[in-house]
């Protein structure tokens, strides 16, 4: 129900909007609108108190009458939805024409006197109903006592999500040492027949560690196996759909050793073209004379075993691959017994004081905390009922985080009793989802929408954050708060689900992006598909749920075609009939996973009341597809990222809802200017796929009140447009290429940016084939925006403008320029309080010898990046950048010898990465340099080499 609650809490403010904006025309029903917003009010209180009842108590009748609760909800959400498409009138338009519009929508308009006093008719049957048959708290199991751990909110921004992540790490491996210690012998030791390659299979049902395990094996034998890779494979994995994508995956980790010393990384150039043989040709050559460690993680099937086995090398190295299960049947086949050994690991569950350990270290803290002595007869029985599964402490004990006090005992037993004793003698995956579920069961309920949301995404699926927090948004899944923006709610909403261990962080590579995504446990998601199915939140096509029927769809999520290995004209077919069968009238959200598209997308004009359309990366979505998506008034979130449009027509004006509209990675090159006349606008991304989006900003933008997010666009010769810039009190993120080298344009975008003092990431770009100083302007900001976090700046400038410095939130600097004066930039930059990420592209360096001084301190850097041209000589004296741990020095097409001085009082570092051509003399020389360092540590560090 906790769909219907987040749809219900929408509308109420729906409803109160167009109180406001339509009152004096309703012709009488004004007042009828009013009491249909108290009795909405009232569905979604019962619809929360349903979401938070106890499992088990809440009988058939009462779901059915909550089924009906929420059903009236979603159709007095359509209703309203309608009226507004009907009536639709855009605030500037002038006197006739509203005279006009009130003519022509005067039918609508008594349509919806008819369908309110229809839906509050419906609603007074609930009521009797619910009346007469006592759905009350008792009835629903509902008490104060069972509400759900608090929210975390009093800490500060990043803080929650950081410490989720430190934790996500290591909390798993409590307990994990002998059977990470027995199967990483197994694997070292050699094989009997000609060093050939062997199978290694864990198998286990989900929660129990599996993955964690194989991982931290890998983690083990880095130097064993220098090249390795680590690869999902999920239940829907199809050979013929996905495993040119897997073999791309463990390519761009097997070009990247994780053994010691100088390492040269393999070129992945020219394949992004290539079919699967192709890229298992080249894994072969890549992998020739290596000895590899692949990880195939949660296999279901032989058949897709069999698949991926035939094109993984057989190049008797004594390599290694193993595979994750949970199906001994898949096991046996992938890892048959080889010379009268047994190549299955089975999984053991933690013995109780490793999950002890485990448990205090998510609830208090540390593995060894200290607890009040009278949570240790309960905290024994609840240890126990988890069965020694990690994935089920690390639920539970997440639930209890928020009740550490002796106090708040009785919070303890009620857990302790709704986890039930079968998991203690005898842990079942059912037994595992009712844990998984009871995880979910505490959650605030502004959560719980949230949470149950990510049933729309495949298993594995690595979600971006800036698209799941719009999406979130666009869906009336987030609460308006006092002080905060909508995106900074749905932030600490996405905080506490990383708190509470209900998501994973993926990790990237700091260096050069910030860009972050999330995971859900194929577990936990697979309670949250069951739920979302049972209450009609979310409608699944494709993959494993191919066949499955619905009766109304709201939300419908569209996965690969289980017949992936068909003909295309037998796929387009079983598609074209899927889509016959799908009535759309009431979809809100359509989400394409299918890479191939659908034929459901011929019939996009249908899908009136959509609000959420996300067709990323899917390449059979074409310019017509656009022109449909512009006919959908309603939408609010609109995604084309990865696809192969080239055209945005002019009618996207229509979509005056729309708060995120993103175009990054396709063949557009430019944007109609209508786009300005989208007042709600909030998100605009952005990008061409070769670079070559230029959509030059035109005069209107200051329309664009709402927008929060822009970039990168171009900044052509209208002083007025640059004018426009500063006039976006909501602007947090620009990004902007500068196509124009007139003054008058130049100062009044200094003047602009000064203005904003809400940015907090700003990068400029010019063409840098030019030694134009247009950057130069940047001097002349009056005051700099001074809660940037993240600022890039791509092109000639007489030096870093001092303001640099006083940017105290600074957090990650990048600076590509023509020529620049290291020495200046240094003196600039050392003091940032913040700044971790430094980042210098140099086509040209006016200094012969870099000296990075003592007194430099750059007290929190950890990662510095310098490629292109090199000063002769880059010295680190003792005492500068004490925390640096990841080093990049990049030679490009250097011809004299750069020398490096000063590595050994770099104590922190971890990680040197050389990049430049094979050929350089430059190149050769620095990895001479650094090779003689190496050798000379006591524990020599990874020294990576790319090659353009």
């Amino acid at each position: 129900m906790v769909g219907a609650a987040g749809a219900a809490q929408s509308l109420i403010s729906n409803v109160g909007q167009l109180l406001a904006a339509e009152y004096q025309q309703l012709s009488g029903v004004g007042g009828e609108v009013a009491e249909l917003r108290d009795d909405l009010a009232a569905i979604n209180a019962l619809l929360l108190m349903q979401s938070e009842a106890k499992d088990g108590v809440v009988d058939h009748f009462i779901k059915e009458i909550m089924k009906q609760v929420r059903e009236l909800a979603y159709d007095s959400e359509d209703r309203i939805d309608l009226y507004r498409l009907r009536i639709k009138c855009r605030q500037g338009d002038g006197v006739f024409a509203r005279m006009k519009h009130l003519l022509v929508t005067l039918f609508p308009r008594r349509g919806l006197a008819g369908d309110i006093r229809a839906l509050r008719s419906r609603a007074i049957d609930i009521s009797e109903r619910h009346a007469r048959y006592g759905v009350n708290r008792e009835a629903l199991g509902w008490s104060p006592a069972s509400s759900a751990a608090p929210m975390l909110t009093a800490s500060a921004p990043g803080q929650l999500l950081s410490r989720a992540k430190d934790d996500a790490g290591h909390r798993l491996v409590v307990g994990m040492k002998h059977q990470i210690d027995t199967l990483a012998e197994r694997l070292k030791a050699p094989a009997e027949a000609e060093h050939q390659r062997k199978v290694f299979s864990i198998v286990g049902f989900g929660g129990v560690g599996k993955t964690t395990l194989a991982a931290e094996v890998c983690r083990l034998l880095e130097a064993d196996f220098p090249y390795q890779a680590f690869v999902s494979v999920s239940q829907a994995f199809d050979p013929a759909r996905d495993l040119k994508a897997l073999l791309k995956r463990v390519l761009e980790q097997i070009v990247k050793p994780k053994e010691k010393g100088i390492v040269e990384e393999a070129s992945l150039d020219g394949t992004d073209g290539f079919d699967e043989h192709q890229l298992a040709e080249k894994l072969d050559e890549g992998l020739q004379d290596k000895r590899y460690l692949i990880v195939i993680d949660d296999v279901w099937l032989i058949r897709a075993w069999e698949a991926i086995q035939s094109v993984l090398p057989e190049n008797n190295c004594n390599s290694r691959i193993i595979v994750t299960t949970r199906i001994e049947t898949v096991a046996k086949a992938c890892s048959p017994v080889s010379a009268g050994k047994d190549l299955i690991h089975h999984m053991q569950p933690l013995n109780f004081e490793d999950s002890k350990r485990l448990f205090l270290s998510i609830v208090f803290g540390s593995t060894d905390a200290i607890y009040p002595v009278e949570l240790e007869e309960v905290m024994g029985n609840i240890i126990k009922r988890c069965g020694g599964i990690p994935l089920a402490i690390v639920n539970v004990a997440s639930v209890l985080a928020g009740f550490k006090s002796s106090g708040q005992i009785d919070k303890w037993d009620t857990i302790c009793k709704s986890i039930g004793s079968q998991m203690e003698s005898n842990p079942t995956l059912e037994g595992m989802r009712h844990i998984v579920t009871l995880s979910f069961n505490h959650l605030p309920h502004e959560l719980k929408g949230c949470m149950i949301y990510f049933s729309n995404f495949p298993e594995d699926y690595a979600i971006r954050k800036d698209r799941l927090l719009c999406r979130w948004i666009a869906e009336g899944l987030v609460s308006e708060k006092r002080g905060l923006t909508m995106m900074e709610v749905a932030e600490s909403y996405l905080d506490e689900l990383l708190s509470r261990n209900m998501i994973e962080e993926d990790h990237t590579d700091l260096l050069g992006t910030s860009i972050r995504s999330y995971r859900v446990h194929d577990m936990l998601l697979e309670a949250m598909v069951s739920r979302s199915l049972v209450a009609n939140f979310v409608s699944l096509q494709g993959g494993s749920y191919d066949g499955m029927s619905y009766d109304r769809i709201r939300h419908l999520s569209i996965h690969g075609s289980v017949n992936g290995s068909y003909s295309p004209l037998k796929r387009r077919a079983a598609a074209h009939r899927d889509a016959m069968e799908v009535n759309v009238q009431h979809v809100r959200s359509l989400s394409m996973f299918d890479p191939e598209g659908h034929t459901i997308l011929d019939g996009l004009r249908k899908f009136t009341l959509l609000r959420v359309l996300d067709l990323e990366d899917c390449n059979g979505v074409t310019d017509k597809h656009v022109r449909y998506a512009c006919q959908l008034y309603l939408l609010k979130f609109l995604s084309f990222k990865g696809t192969n449009i080239s055209v945005v027509p002019p009618q996207v004006e229509n979509l005056e809802h729309l708060q995120t509209l993103d175009v990054r990675e396709i063949l557009l090159e430019n944007l109609p200017k209508t786009v300005t006349k989208l007042e709600r606008l909030e998100c605009l991304y952005l990008l061409g796929r070769r670079g070559n989006m230029e959509w030059i900003l035109p005069q209107g933008l200051c329309k664009m009140k709402a927008l929060r997010e822009l970039g990168i666009a171009c900044l052509g010769n209208d002083a007025e447009v640059a004018r426009e810039v500063g006039e976006l009190e909501q602007l947090q993120r620009l990004g902007l290429y500068i196509k124009t080298n007139r003054m008058d344009v130049l100062q009044q975008l200094a003047l602009s940016l000064s203005k904003r003092h809400s940015l907090r990431t700003l990068t400029i770009k010019v063409d840098m084939r030019s030694d134009n100083k247009v950057m130069n302007f940047l001097h002349d900001l009056p005051t700099p925006p001074r809660l940037l976090r993240s600022l890039q700046i791509h092109g000639a400038i007489d030096g870093l403008p001092t303001w640099v410095g006083t940017l105290a939130y600074l957090n990650m600097f990048t600076i590509v320029s023509i020529s620049l004066d290291v020495d200046q930039l240094f003196s600039v930059l050392h003091q940032l309080p913040n700044l971790k990420i430094l980042y210098m592209g140099l086509k040209g360096c006016s200094n012969d010898k870099v000296a990075a001084r003592t007194s430099q301190k750059f007290p929190v850097l950890s990662h510095f990046k310098i490629l292109g041209a090199q000063p002769n000589i880059i010295q680190f004296e003792e005492g500068y950048m004490e925390i640096l741990e990841q080093l990049v020095l990049g030679t490009g097409r250097n011809k004299s010898e750069t020398s490096i001085i000063g590595l050994e009082h770099l104590t922190n570092l971890k990680k040197v990465t050389i990049e430049g051509f094979k050929d350089s003399p430059a190149m050769n020389h620095v990895m001479g340099q650094l090779k003689a360092w190496n050798d000379g540590l006591p524990k020599p560090l990874q020294v990576a080499v790319k090659y353009y």
